[in-house]
């Protein structure tokens, strides 16, 4: 038996509807349910939600996938609040236990305190931007991949409390020249192809 947590990350807000990140959210709960073996949590950011629940998902889960639309290169506003609050309340109870130093040598061993070893995370992204805007030389992103430039910390972040990062899927120029149909069928292939 799996248990798997999927965190819908969008939330409406100004010319945000977080149409897409929903219709993933429910592909992915969708897909997994299907399967024998698998059970599914979900939570969706700006729903009301209780801190302590939250992290007992993240005690229950063997894999977290989190669906993350990128605002201003940046997580969204009511998706940092949730890791805050969440991975706060975590603190000695089941996400870390402290950040991995010992007084004796405060040098080394900086975010080796989680507790959340054995689970897995897989993260999705989404954006106006298009891809070439992180792979064309002089182009915006200084030829950055997203996991190694903007979402670095993201990725610091969830190895701090133990996760262990399985794979990643981009979706770009989501809000021009969006193909969802499209999108969702290269989606669904990475979801074949994922092994954890």
């Amino acid at each position: 038996m799996k248990n798997i947590f999927i965190i819908n990350a969008a939330h409406p807000f100004a010319h945000s509807g977080g149409r897409f990140n929903k219709t993933l959210l429910e592909f992915t709960s969708n897909y997994y349910s299907s399967k024998e073996d698998i059970e599914v949590r979900t939570t969706q950011i700006g729903d009301e939600y209780d801190p302590m629940k939250e992290v007992e998902n993240f005690k229950w889960a063997d894999v977290v996938i989190y669906h993350v639309p990128i605002w201003w290169f940046q997580v969204p506003n009511g998706f940092k609040e949730y890791i805050d609050q969440v991975f706060t309340a975590g603190h000695q109870n089941g996400i870390y236990k402290h950040d991995g130093r010992s007084r004796k040598n405060p040098d080394i061993n900086y975010g080796t305190g989680g507790m959340l070893q054995g689970t897995k995370y897989v993260l999705t992204t989404s954006w106006n931007a298009p891809h070439t805007a992180f792979t064309l030389e002089n182009e915006f992103f200084q030829q950055k991949s997203v996991d190694e430039g903007v979402m670095f910390g993201f990725h610091r972040m969830n190895a701090f409390t133990g996760m262990e990062l399985v794979d990643t899927h981009h979706f770009y120029d989501m809000e021009k020249n969006a193909d969802v149909p499209k999108e969702l069928e290269k989606y669904n292939q990475f979801l074949e192809e994922l092994s954890f």
